[in-house]
């Protein structure tokens, strides 16, 4: 490092070449230059007893080339301008869902048997697009093509299935076999990666969501204490319209809707312990929250439908369906993260896919179908 010390009477060619509007300095200044870059950085110091103006090569960032202030606001405007869209379509497509699918839900038989193959085989297909995305292909081998797009056809026929024979344990079993054999006679190597997928894929995105057709159209032992049933249309089906099955499924869908809009607010609002590292933006504040306002939103339904008559079968059905619509969350926010991937799609505006707005009914229609079905008739409550 060259280093050169001008007192007294400096050139002037020398200062101009390295400070600009140079003005001498007293007899007690000195001016220290080490290594002249293209862009030097000039560092002003005051060390007593004189003052030292230093010339040095080290890379800093230029004021002209910070961000200006306007270009900082309109991101931020733009930021503001996006998260104000989502929320608008989050809002309106989920209005949208909601009004759709109450009416799905009352009109009931082949109109709710086929809304739900539908769900099923987009639900499905998301599926196997998860599964076979590269965070998860590094450590498992996904099933072919054709055979996630059989599964997928498979299992959107469940629900049709379960609507016309009224029960589907069997068809599952004979699915599940024929995929095992297509999988195993296949060219190549069988993994038994691809078996383990496709079979859960069978599970996940057919067989249980089918429980909500079962629970629905399965049940139609008239709900006799329920008021509405008295002032429904005669054109509509009138008292004999309002079964058990309609409404165990308001009371269940109504209690999962009500699960998570709780349990958001109340993380928002008190969220600072982390759930699981499934699913960090989840906390056990909110999960408290979401579990009251499913428990209160059970109880005060039983009330309005006078379904199920003893308050304790009420909250007995809120804690099971908390329970499937929390786990069927973090089943699907675990496949998610080991995809490398926020949504499972984005069929739906401001929603992501269809399982991003289905995982917490996965599991729910078989607990609630497995309660009213065994658990009320066992215990006469």
């Amino acid at each position: 490092m060259t280093q050169l010390a001008l007192s007294n009477s400096p050139s002037p060619s020398l200062h101009h070449n390295f400070i600009p509007n140079y003005r001498p300095f007293s007899s007690q200044s000195q001016i220290l230059l080490l290594h002249p870059s293209p862009k030097p950085f000039i560092r002003f110091t005051r060390q007593p007893p004189y003052p030292r103006f230093i010339v040095s090569s080290v890379n800093q960032p230029e004021p002209d080339r910070l961000p200006p202030l306007n270009a900082q606001k309109e991101d931020l405007l733009l930021k503001s301008q996006q998260q104000g869209s989502q929320l608008k379509n989050r809002v309106v497509f989920g209005l949208g869902i909601g009004i759709s699918a109450g009416a799905i839900i009352l009109a009931g038989g082949w109109v709710f048997a086929v809304a739900m193959a539908a769900a099923v085989f987009a639900g499905s297909r998301e599926y196997f697009e998860l599964i076979g995305s590269q965070g998860i292909t590094e450590g498992m081998t996904p099933p072919p093509q054709y055979v996630s797009r059989v599964c997928s056809v498979i299992c959107a026929l469940m629900p049709l299935y379960v609507m016309y024979r009224g029960h589907i344990d069997v068809s599952v079993t004979s699915a599940a076999f024929v995929l095992a054999m297509t999988l195993l006679l296949q060219r190549g190597n069988a993994r038994f990666a691809q078996l383990s997928s496709a079979i859960f894929g069978l599970f996940y995105c057919g067989y249980l969501p089918s429980f909500w057709v079962k629970l629905r159209c399965g049940l139609a032992a008239p709900a006799l204490n329920t008021s509405l049933g008295t002032t429904w249309p005669v054109l509509l089906g009138g008292r004999a319209h309002w079964t058990v099955g309609l409404v165990a499924t308001l009371i269940s869908i109504s209690s999962i809707i009500a699960a998570d809009t709780f349990a958001f607010i109340g993380g928002k609002a008190f969220g600072r312990t982390p759930l699981t590292r499934i699913s960090p933006k989840k906390t056990w504040e909110g999960t408290i929250v979401g579990f009251c306002g499913c428990i209160a939103t059970s109880l005060v339904l039983s009330k309005v439908f006078s379904w199920p008559v003893s308050p304790l079968s009420a909250i007995a059905l809120g804690i099971l369906t908390f329970l499937g619509s929390v786990f069927g969350d973090l089943t699907e926010s675990m496949i998610k993260r080991d995809a490398g991937v926020k949504d499972s799609g984005s069929l739906i505006p401001g929603h992501g896919g269809v399982l991003d707005r289905a995982d917490s009914y996965v599991f729910t229609g078989a607990l609630a179908y497995s309660f009213v079905k065994t658990f009320l008739p066992l215990y006469g409550l």
